[in-house]
């Protein structure tokens, strides 16, 4: 029996994570610290005056499409996850990282919480799982997975698993998956796809943590990682993105998506596969 912490957010798809680990066999999450959404990327764009109905309108849609995709089950599943709701940004709070460290986990898989920088990142050392929904190193910051649809370069798009450490980004990679890409999907379908392929990743990965190799790393010239920032994510940046999508680039990338794929070396941990 694994005995698993989860450090997390409040959207669906988070409750959608916490809920789905939590009813496996053979794993028992003894704690899930849920961040709220007080400061998350749609009420900051709330706040703005002006120029924003692009990418309101493209949130709302991921918010409809998260209740496609994990509304149901989240409504109908138990909770076995014990979940702890905290504010946004206390994951670092001592007590809670007290309350952890007593717990004594096996493992801690953060997936959609706050950027960790507290005494979690040296006591659980090569224990402490991030879930990075892009593909690292390749991609960095923030909206990984969206910026790849801006750039034509979806041969990017995909989720790491990687030992957490002090960066942003930038720890060792255990393992990285692809995206499920179908002819008409829009973005936000990919998007919960993979999402929901990760998780049932995440828990193959917590089943055979013992058994995880070390994988050789990925290495690219700096000058070659795409790094992105809350602020990049513009009405110009959304419009483009749906320009490139009406003109068919998906159906480009499937046409040829093995030569594609095969130029952008991704991470297959044989301890998982």
């Amino acid at each position: 029996m694994k005995k698993v912490v989860l450090l997390t957010g409040s959207e669906l798809r988070h409750e959608f994570f916490r809920k789905l680990i939590s009813n496996q066999e053979d794993i028992k999450v003894l704690s899930s610290y849920c961040e709220s959404l007080k400061g998350n990327l749609r009420e900051n764009i709330n706040k703005e005056n002006h120029g924003k109905r692009l990418r309101v309108k493209h949130l709302d849609e991921r918010t409809n499409f998260e209740k496609k995709f994990f509304g149901s089950y989240c409504k109908n599943i138990n909770d076995k996850s014990n979940p702890v709701f905290i504010e946004r940004g206390d994951i670092n709070n001592k007590d809670h990282v007290k309350k952890i460290i007593r717990l004594k986990p096996d493992i801690i898989i953060s997936y959609g919480c706050s950027i960790i920088n507290s005494d979690l990142l040296t006591r659980f050392k090569r224990k402490f799982v991030n879930i990075h929904l892009g593909l690292s190193p390749y991609y960095r910051g923030s909206g990984t997975n969206f910026w790849p649809f801006f750039n034509n370069e979806l041969q990017y798009v995909g989720t790491t698993f990687m030992y957490i450490d002090e960066g942003v980004d930038t720890g060792e990679v255990i393992h990285q998956i692809r995206p499920k890409i179908k002819l008409k999907d829009n973005i936000h379908q990919i998007g919960n796809r993979l999402i929901k392929d990760s998780c049932f990743e995440c828990i193959k990965l917590i089943k055979n943590f013992e058994n995880l190799s070390d994988m050789d790393q990925v290495k690219i010239d700096k000058k070659e990682v795409r790094y992105y920032r809350k602020k990049d994510f513009t009405e110009d940046s959304i419009e483009k993105t749906y320009n490139n999508l009406a003109k068919g680039i998906i159906n480009e990338y499937l046409s040829n998506k093995v030569k594609i794929d095969s130029k952008v070396q991704i991470i297959k941990n044989t301890g998982i596969v």
